[in-house]
């Protein structure tokens, strides 16, 4: 929160006011006021981000490229087990 504070407190000789109809003007603006102008700044600034990639088709296997299977392995199957003997009960 603090640097949040700072940084709005930073911008505010960066921005220009933009007040809602019922507010006057301020010529010192506070970082509440600053708030709502920030957009200004970053359309000034820019994104330094990278543009999204196209949603195109995507080029697929090359022209004379081989297909091969892929390696195959035999199922490794467990034999049942045995049921386990009882003890015998002596009467």
């Amino acid at each position: 929160m603090p640097l949040m504070t700072w940084q709005l407190w930073l911008a505010k000789d960066l921005v220009e006011e933009h007040h809602l109809p019922w507010q006057s003007r301020m010529k010192n603006l506070t970082p509440g006021r600053v708030a709502p102008s920030r957009f200004s700044l970053l359309v000034e600034i820019g994104s330094p981000t990278t543009v999204p990639k196209t949603h195109e088709k995507s080029p697929g296997w090359k022209k004379g490229q081989k297909r091969l299977l892929k390696k195959t392995y035999p199922i490794a199957k467990k034999g049942q087990s045995r049921p386990k003997k009882l003890p015998h009960k002596t009467a």
